[in-house]
């Protein structure tokens, strides 16, 4: 079983369509490997098992008939569960949504399935999607694959841990403030948050608009970048449901040449220094691109210092009251802790009408500052966080948010992002590096993460579970 769940996506789709395995044997054998990490990890909160092997079935008569096949046929995956599934409830970790069932997939969801993608059940999230931690008062909390006495981080934490511990081989996350990438690097798994406005976010709760719409995209995890590459194709183009998506396209990584990048690093923001091992890490991808002929330098944008303050002054500007309104309006009266949390921080950060022009003015001239920064570069490879995998209930305490500024400040401005394992603390815990491109170019960031990826090895097996 171990060696089928190893397997990566692009490898078990190539070995089903060679018939060499079955979509049937890799379904049982990530089934059976969710069962058995699962009551440590906490991270599939509903299953669809059975359908699964309907599917995997039927998949594997298609493959015996010779019919043409997508490029995920027979490929298991999970789901995020703030992403509808139709015939599986979305949560998304609230507790007035727990037997809310979607009645169509979310259009990412269906273009996956339309690749021939098998679902095999929904992962955990925090509150509506709202911390850096994935504990909700419905399901609980999501455990680290590497110590389960430490988060899997948020908000995509459980699609990380399931993926991380070889339940799933990929998955979708959606990333507002570095629920994609900070996941990712807490579980040691790679992860890819898009430019902004590049993929359709209908069927995600909560739903795209609104002046915070910007913030936030969706997009694919696994264990290498190879496959984050492999996937990101198949989910592009526009969608009538999310007007603000853009139909750029998109540019095939093959043909990215690092010798010819113009690389910025930087291993601290000047906002929170990080930990030692996180400098390394850095440092040492910093010198493996050098070594491939890139021209790298040490420098960052010079507007860092208040992206962490942005994030929370724009979620609070209200005082929490759209947040209350959707948990609300979702029939919620329980809250978790870490939303209340939330809830307590918005009521310091509520402005008047001038003072939200203000912020928006103030988050424009940010993502000015860093658009002129990149004019110089084609890439930026710096620390996901300021320090690995974190306890539980930590995420909002002064001392530790800060610390997501590495990632907030590629929501702020909206570039697209890859995190890949680059090294590992002095516990074992994973340490991801972020690599960030120009707008539109996903293609840079994941060439950068895939040749990193086989400098260091990448992802490694936990052994905790």
């Amino acid at each position: 079983m171990n060696d089928l769940v190893r397997m990566s996506a692009r490898e078990i789709a190539q070995a089903i369509r060679n018939k060499e395995i079955s979509s049937r044997d890799i379904t049982e054998a990530c089934i059976q490997k969710i069962e058995a990490v699962n009551p440590k990890l906490n991270a599939v909160v509903q299953p669809c098992y059975e359908r699964a092997l309907e599917q995997a079935v039927a998949a594997d008569q298609t493959v015996a008939h010779g019919d043409a096949l997508g490029a995920l046929h027979g490929v298991p995956f999970t789901m995020k569960d703030s992403i509808e599934t139709e015939g599986l409830t979305c949560v998304c970790g609230t507790e007035g949504r727990k037997n809310f069932v979607p009645k169509q997939d979310a259009v990412l969801v269906k273009r996956l399935r339309d690749a021939g993608a098998i679902l095999l059940g929904k992962t955990n999230v925090p509150e509506i999607c709202m911390a850096f931690e994935s504990d909700n008062v419905v399901f609980g909390k999501t455990n680290n694959p590497y110590n389960i006495n430490k988060s899997s981080g948020g908000s995509s934490g459980g699609e990380a841990a399931i993926i991380a511990a070889c339940g799933s081989p990929f998955g979708l996350g959606s990333d507002a403030g570095g629920s994609i990438r900070f996941p990712s690097h807490a579980c040691g798994i790679a992860g890819l948050k898009p430019t902004t406005a590049r993929l359709p976010r209908t069927g995600h709760y909560i739903p795209p608009g609104g002046a915070l719409g910007p913030l936030w995209q969706i997009g694919p995890m696994a264990r290498t970048a190879k496959d984050l590459a492999y996937l990101f194709p198949l989910l592009l183009g526009d969608d009538p449901g999310d007007p603000a998506i853009v139909p750029m396209p998109y540019l095939d990584g093959r043909s990215v040449e690092i010798r010819k990048l113009k690389i910025a690093y930087y291993t601290d923001n000047g906002v929170v220094t990080p930990t030692q091992e996180t400098q390394q890490t850095v440092k040492s991808a910093a010198e493996c691109f050098a070594q491939l002929g890139a021209e790298v330098i040490e420098a960052r944008p010079a507007c860092f210092g208040r992206e962490a303050d942005i994030w929370l002054d724009l979620c609070g500007v209200d005082g929490g009251e759209l947040l209350k309104q959707v948990l609300q309006q979702s029939g919620t009266k329980n809250f978790a802790p870490i939303m209340q949390r939330l809830l307590d921080i918005c009521q310091t950060r509520k402005r008047d009408a001038n003072g939200f022009h203000h912020l928006l003015f103030e988050w424009q001239q940010f993502k000015q500052s860093v658009y002129e920064f990149m004019q110089g570069y084609d890439l930026i490879v710096c620390p996901t966080c300021a320090t690995s995998a974190l306890d539980h209930g930590v995420s909002y305490n002064d001392d530790v948010f800060p610390g997501f500024s590495y990632t907030i400040a590629y929501n702020l401005s909206g570039l697209p992002g890859a995190v890949v394992r680059g090294g590992e603390s002095k516990d074992g815990l994973p340490i991801g590096v972020q690599l960030i491109a120009k707008p539109w170019r996903e293609d840079v960031a994941l060439a950068a993460a895939i040749a990193l990826e086989e400098a260091t090895g990448g992802w490694k097996a936990p052994t905790g579970v």
